[in-house]
């Protein structure tokens, strides 16, 4: 599943709400989304994730113009007013909510269970907000790979956070291998550290048998964590426009 941002842009120049921009991700290739200002990024995910039209340019699957199907792919992770956590929320609670909304048991075995297979049960007590970024985002993708039908992810400025690019990219980078098709919307300097990254991401399909054995989540300084179950979650609810 390809799917290419064609030339989007929302507003004229001089000062437009979002400056055209391009970028085509596939599995094993994230795409790349470089912007600035504080609404672009946002604006950037919903023109990408289907949920708004841009005033130029085209949104592609596949080759295809089919905003619902965008839709139905794609959930957007952590997008600030749209689909973020609450940074009080604890993780464990992020878990249960997200559960719920993929109507899965939320039920305090069910949650445990998650944060043992992601690796981060020694987080759940913790403030979302006080987790490293790389965690952060590890927690909400897995997550957003719980809802059905959903096999790519729109994932919105996670340099807002902190936390050292590689780190989090490296996240991304593994959940790419596994075939979910990844758009990141980010900062020019993150961008540009990013794209330096992107030659290390081999695509399912030209890893061999000790490869895949290799690309479950294990980075340095991350925990080691597999895929939840299958399908996609964002906190809260995704707003729609």
């Amino acid at each position: 599943m390809t799917l290419e941002l064609d030339h989007v842009g929302i507003g004229e120049e001089p000062g437009a709400a979002l400056p055209v921009v391009s970028a085509v991700a596939a599995p094993g290739h994230p795409g790349v989304v470089a912007v600035e200002t504080e609404q672009a990024p946002v604006l950037a995910s919903l023109v990408a994730g289907g949920r708004m039209q841009p005033d130029t340019g085209r949104l592609l699957l596949d080759g295809h113009e089919d905003a619902a199907a965008v839709r139905r792919a794609f959930a957007l992770v952590d997008t600030p007013g749209v689909a973020e956590p609450f940074p009080v929320m604890t993780v464990k609670q992020i878990v249960r909510e997200e559960l719920a909304f993929a109507a899965q048991r939320p039920s305090r075995d069910h949650v445990d269970t998650v944060l043992e297979e992601l690796g981060l049960g020694h987080y759940a007590d913790t403030p979302v907000q006080r987790v490293p970024t790389a965690v952060r985002v590890r927690l909400l993708v897995e997550l957003a790979l719980l809802r059905d039908g959903v096999t790519g992810l729109v994932v919105t400025a996670p340099e807002r956070h902190g936390g050292a690019v590689e780190e989090w990219f490296a996240v991304l980078r593994d959940v790419a291998r596994r075939g979910v098709t990844v758009v990141l919307v980010t900062s020019k300097a993150a961008a540009a550290t990013v794209e330096t990254l992107l030659d290390t991401v081999e695509t399912t399909e030209t890893e061999g048998p000790d490869d895949a054995a290799l690309s479950g989540g294990t980075e340095p300084g991350l925990p080691s964590g597999p895929s939840v179950t299958a399908e996609s979650a964002t906190v809260p609810t995704e707003a729609t426009p």
